[in-house]
């Protein structure tokens, strides 16, 4: 199918630009750019979290309160 579009020169010379410095057509980075916005989004896959861990002697003894926590663990 054809389509017209409007694109200011600006943006047109810096399009052809790029296309031409990969060696392709403002075709196909028009159609690769078209493909992406279609493309379903990719999940970011979230980094592991280290926590950390505050030893008792008793476990499940330790009362913790927010003062607590700042006195047993060092924060940046």
């Amino acid at each position: 199918m054809r389509t017209t579009i409007d694109i200011p020169d600006p943006i047109y010379r810096r399009l052809k630009a790029k296309a031409a410095g990969e060696g392709r057509s403002v075709k196909a980075l028009l159609l690769e750019a078209a493909e992406a916005a279609l493309a379903p989004a990719a999940r970011a896959v979230a980094a592991p979290v280290s926590l950390p861990l505050v030893r008792s002697s008793r476990p499940g003894t330790l009362e913790l309160t927010n003062a607590r926590i700042y006195d047993v663990i060092s924060f940046p």
